[in-house]
């Protein structure tokens, strides 16, 4: 059993006394790689989709990988570049991307390990993008306003990378061998072609392929679209079957914590299904008071059932957005028996006290996912038959 407990608050910068608490008991758990730090970046989902794959090397009883996300970031930049200036400036050269993407620039150029290629050229211990990024806008926003793309363009942006990232290594020694990027990457035995994308609309016919409208879906890719049951069971089936689940949902939510190390969905409009302790001071707060009380994180309460509907409603609300990549781990259930999905950020270890680790409800998830992807064997039958695969 691993138990968090979760303080209620922190005074005069002493340590006060601890709530209840939120406790936890693992029911499933699978292999994962160490935290890692996107730090000053919007790469969420290059290290979300390469701490996948490395889950999928331990699974494939390859070993420990540490993959280069920035070589995938890099060779994404330059998909960017090419599709922007081919749409006269209208395309998205932000720093944000889906699982997709990776796959895409996998199949490209291949991939490096960490220790080749950091990615970081510059006196910096963390990744930052910053200066990079403003630079990458101005060279594209030239060559659209210029109409053409001169050799000096290709030379610039090869520099303008070379310069932040480092150069790309043609050849490398890795453990003893020699490989090129492209080798490197068919040695792992991933297949990009076996990894599907879900989601969950109702304005979307269920059972087909639709281009999911966020902003980061810049490659324009079609994601299988199921009940919202279905897509919750694919989840639940992977990791109780081995197989991890990458994750992109909203996390501007209050109820998401990473310092608290819970993402959480409360009920607040309806006490029905508190203690009859807790029920009996609800009903004299107001829906504010409520909130306030249950965002102190000191204990868990019931949480908002969701239904497609209750779904839907937020994303066409824009009240749920394309935020943030992360890759789904295991399951857990706390105290009152309510199930949440172990959750590997990419905010490092420091940020709190879970090891870079947080629980999100089953609720959160349910409302608050765009889409995940898995492997498609960690797709039970029935719904891999709905979907013709």
């Amino acid at each position: 059993m691993r138990t968090f407990i979760l303080s209620c608050a922190l005074a005069l910068g002493s340590l006060s006394t601890f709530a209840q608490g939120y406790q936890f008991t693992d029911v499933v758990k699978v292999p994962a790689t160490p935290v890692k730090n996107q730090a000053s970046t919007g790469t969420c989902w290059c290290f979300a989709t390469t701490s996948f794959m490395e889950s999928e090397l331990l699974r494939m009883g390859k070993g420990t990988y540490d993959l280069s996300e920035m070589f995938i970031v890099r060779q994404k930049y330059m998909n960017q570049l090419q599709d922007n200036y081919v749409r006269q400036g209208r395309g998205n050269i932000g720093q944000g991307s889906l699982s997709h993407t990776f796959m895409n620039a996998f199949n490209q150029v291949g991939i490096v390990p960490e220790e080749v290629y950091s990615g970081i050229n510059y006196d910096s211990d963390r990744h930052n993008h910053a200066e990079m990024v403003k630079y990458i806008k101005a060279i594209a926003t030239t060559a659209v306003d210029m109409k053409k793309r001169s050799p000096e363009y290709y030379k610039l942006i090869d520099n303008l990378f070379d310069t932040y990232l480092g150069k790309l290594p043609e050849k490398f020694t890795y453990q003893g061998k020699e490989y090129t990027p492209k080798t490197f990457a068919a040695s792992l035995g991933l297949n990009m072609d076996n990894y599907i994308e879900l989601t969950s609309f109702t304005h979307h016919p269920y059972y087909q392929k639709f281009e999911v409208e966020v902003p980061d879906n810049w490659e324009h890719a079609q994601m299988y679209n199921l009940p919202l049951n279905e897509m919750m069971e694919v989840a639940d089936y992977a990791l109780n079957n081995g197989y991890t689940v990458c994750w992109d949902g909203d996390v501007s939510e209050k109820g998401f914590s990473f310092k608290n190390g819970v993402a959480i969905n409360p009920e607040v409009k309806k006490v029905e299904d508190y203690s009859t302790t807790d029920r009996a001071r609800f009903e004299k707060m107001d829906e504010k008071e409520r909130l306030e009380e249950v965002y102190k994180f000191e204990k868990p309460f019931p949480e908002v059932n969701v239904t497609p509907q209750v779904r839907q409603e937020g994303f066409e609300a824009f009240v749920t957005t394309d935020d943030h990549l992360m890759h789904l781990t295991g399951i857990a259930k706390d105290q009152n028996g309510t199930k949440y999905y172990i959750t590997k950020n990419s905010w490092g270890t420091e940020r709190n006290t879970f090891g870079g680790y947080l629980n999100m409800s089953d609720s959160f998830v349910r409302a608050k996912t765009i889409y995940i992807m898995v492997h498609k064997d960690a797709i039970p039958k029935a719904i891999k038959s709905k979907l013709g695969i």
